[in-house]
């Protein structure tokens, strides 16, 4: 079964090898990055250091599971 990705903006169909993916069209990613510089779009909690540090290979907490 092939997986069926919609373009975030406008829900149109899209394909994964488009230099566009994940969005359909160059509008629709532009629109996209003005939604961010706009902010419309907010990340709800600002990440902890211990989140950005990388941890080694095969260290997985049960949580990622």
């Amino acid at each position: 079964m092939a997986v069926r990705w919609k373009c975030p903006i406008c829900k149109k169909d899209t394909e994964p090898l488009s230099k566009w993916f994940p969005f359909c069209s160059d509008r629709c990613r532009v629109l996209d990055l003005a939604n961010w510089a706009d902010e419309k779009y907010v990340i709800s909690r600002p990440a902890s250091s211990e989140e950005l540090r990388p941890r080694p290979a095969g260290d997985e907490d049960a949580d990622d599971l």
